[in-house]
């Protein structure tokens, strides 16, 4: 049984292929680029250059999302959520959100800012750092017909009910 379960994993490793994300933004220790701007803090809140390579080849779309799982809400945060980014696309610049410059067709979904834009760091003061796990999506369907008001963790359920594989990077940020 034992060997069957490592063989499992072992094929299932070499399907998962080299999807890769990265960012010099959002990899180790957050600036103050990525800091929000308000609710006491007082960075910068531009969205961080992300870079995906090796998507699957039944990629029809992909999504983004950056959440803070160390959050006191006892749900965590949402501060980005971008979906319907079409199948060609290799990255998004930094600051893409504020200046209105993400890719035709994607859409910014709303955070727990309750705003439709990259919401940045902003972890109680004196807390431990926070963790920021940025996730890209490559997913089996072109358009996500979304309400443009659901909420975060709807859209995440959504997002995982249409993942074909995702890839992740996280980065902390501390007050």
């Amino acid at each position: 049984m034992k060997f069957l379960i490592n063989l499992l994993l072992a094929w299932s490793i070499l399907l998962a292929g080299d999807f890769t994300l990265n960012s010099p933004d959002m990899s180790g220790q957050l600036s103050k680029k990525q800091e929000f701007n308000g609710y006491g803090c007082d960075g910068r809140n531009i969205s961080p250059l992300l870079k995906w390579a090796n998507p699957p080849k039944k990629t029809k779309s992909f999504a983004i999302t950056i959440y803070d799982p160390d959050a006191p809400t006892g749900s965590g945060w949402w501060h980005w959520i971008v979906y319907n980014i079409p199948k060609g696309i290799r990255q998004i610049k930094s600051g893409a959100s504020k200046l209105k410059l993400l890719p035709k067709g994607s859409v910014e979904g709303l955070n727990d800012y309750k705003t439709k834009n990259f919401g940045g760091a902003c972890p109680p003061k004196e807390d431990k750092a926070h963790r920021y796990i940025t996730t890209i999506y490559a997913l089996d369907i072109a358009k996500l017909n979304i309400d443009k008001n659901a909420n975060p963790a709807l859209i995440g359920y959504i997002l995982n009910s249409h993942s074909i594989q995702k890839s992740s990077i996280v980065g902390y940020f501390g007050r």
